[in-house]
């Protein structure tokens, strides 16, 4: 599946490194536009909608291999063969599987607060609870869309996070195919790979807090570090972009 995309080409050094970005669960390209718009200057830069969410195709099947395939067909169509990749949350683990299945064309792994490890918590049952009941209300308006998510869910920017990708009346992304699929995005399978990483972590998310965790790095990518930003949750992009960005320029 060829992904929709927004791909910023330098035309100052043509010849210089791609990054290519990728999003978390119920995501989309934007998500992480404070990092890829830092790098426009000297790199080539990709941000994709990966399958099931934003403007890219739905689909019913949903698992890490075929995740990571849309991204290299993508890479393909836009005649790209090397590149380094940054991905968030569940985009770390498409990340990662690129790692595994395109070893000779990745460049360099970059991850933010995910670990190889299959996850046994449901963290969204109250989310999918809550888009369920907005695509159940069939309704147009925003503000009645917002109504419905906070008589479900407490936290205010989860709500306003997630109503990036409400757009006239409907869910950009694929509510029943996310839920159907849940337990392949929960899931892990272990991969090896020698590709050159970097884990990202936010000091007080429990994303990667672990220490089973961070073994799981280690004996599936020799070649990593892990770096932790101080006081930063899940979303450390956005709370410490600078942090983050300086992690990343150092890394690359």
């Amino acid at each position: 599946m060829i992904l929709h995309h927004e791909f910023n080409k330098n035309q100052n050094f043509s010849d210089t490194q791609t990054i290519v970005f990728i999003h978390g669960l119920f995501g989309s390209l934007s998500n992480l536009g404070m990092l890829a718009r830092a790098f426009t200057q000297m790199h080539h830069v990709v941000q994709i909608d990966v399958r099931n969410h934003g403007k890219s195709e739905h689909s019913s099947e949903i698992n890490y291999r075929l995740m990571a395939q849309d991204v290299l067909e993508t890479l393909d169509y836009l005649n790209i063969q090397n590149f380094i990749v940054v991905g968030h949350s569940m985009g770390g683990k498409i990340s990662m599987k690129l790692a595994e299945i395109a070893q000779n064309r990745l460049e360099k792994l970059i991850v933010l607060d995910m670990a190889p490890y299959a996850a046994i918590q449901r963290n969204h049952d109250k989310v999918f609870e809550a888009l369920f009941a907005v695509e159940n209300a069939q309704i147009e308006s925003r503000q009645e869309a917002l109504t419905i998510m906070r008589n479900h869910l407490k936290e205010e920017m989860v709500i306003q996070f997630l109503m990036k990708s409400f757009s006239k009346g409907h869910w950009l992304f694929n509510v029943k195919a996310l839920y159907d699929n849940y337990s392949n995005i929960l899931a892990w399978d272990t991969v090896r790979s020698e590709v050159p990483a970097i884990f990202i972590r936010g000091g007080v998310s429990p994303y990667l807090a672990q220490e089973a965790q961070r073994q799981a790095v280690y004996s599936q990518f020799p070649n990593a570090t892990i770096a932790t930003v101080d006081g930063a949750g899940h979303w450390l992009h956005a709370e410490k972009t600078n942090e983050v960005l300086e992690h990343i320029q150092s890394f690359i």
